[in-house]
């Protein structure tokens, strides 16, 4: 299975819209960061997590011919504003895309994509078969298992995927989650900034907390703003906690 990071940015991306603050960013390609997307490739199967606002850019530069699910962990803009640019894969592959989240999400997106929807359905726009995952399930070769967490006062959700687990927008995690997580090869899991504390986001230090308590063998933090550089941040990090950048590769 392999799994490609499409965005690691938050947010507002890296750097923000008008590029104010860019004169402050180091020239390395790694901290100019896209809204959280990730693709994850199997041999049956071509599944999405996320549709960020540069999806249409990400599509492009990682060459996504066929998208075969869709996962949205919740209904923030940063994270489904890209769902439009879904169609051309109805026009190519003839039919509609299934999309599965939360209850809450899903009747957010109904409403802010009111076009895609119902009886008065915009011709051409994009068509999600949208349906609820609140347990485990099988689709195709991979199991994919929601996982349930807070981001702030909102409950959201991530997705393990056989030993893939992937969480952003994370603020504290149920233990309950923990138990699902636990024995991943790989976990994401997201580190705003260093400092200080954010009231709905976990900082980097505290991601590594966790990362340290569930004894994944390798974390990949994502979601970082334009204070944290690549490389620095890297020199900082235990062993097994790495940052992602956009278009990074990894197989599972």
């Amino acid at each position: 299975m392999k799994c490609t990071f499409l965005g690691t940015g938050t947010s507002m991306g890296v750097p923000v819209a008008g590029g104010f603050g860019s004169e402050k960013i180091k020239p390395d390609p790694r901290n100019q960061r896209y809204r959280c997307s990730v693709w994850v490739e199997t041999p049956e199967a071509s599944i999405i997590i996320d549709t960020s606002p540069e999806f249409r850019l990400q599509t492009i530069r990682s060459n996504i011919k066929k998208i075969d699910l869709v996962l949205i962990t919740h209904e923030h803009m940063d994270h489904i504003g890209g769902l439009d640019d879904l169609r051309i894969y109805n026009y190519v592959q003839k039919s509609p895309i299934p999309l599965l989240s939360s209850e809450e999400a899903i009747k957010s997106i109904r409403s802010r994509f009111e076009y895609m929807f119902g009886e008065n359905k915009y011709p051409g726009s994009t068509s999600v078969e949208m349906e609820v995952i609140d347990s485990k399930i099988t689709f195709r070769d991979v199991t994919i298992e929601p996982l349930a967490y807070n981001h702030g006062a909102i409950e959201i959700q991530g997705y393990r995927i056989n030993d893939f687990s992937y969480l952003t927008d994370v603020k504290s995690i149920p233990d309950s989650t923990k138990e699902k997580v636990a024995g991943s090869d790989v976990m994401v899991l997201s580190g705003l900034r260093w400092a200080p504390e954010h009231p709905t986001h976990l900082t980097i230090p505290e991601a590594v907390e966790i990362a340290n308590e569930l004894n994944i063998k390798q974390t990949y933090l994502v979601h970082m703003n334009s204070y944290v550089d690549h490389q620095e941040t890297n020199d900082k990090l235990p062993p097994h906690v790495r940052l992602a950048y956009d278009q990074l590769e990894i197989t599972i």
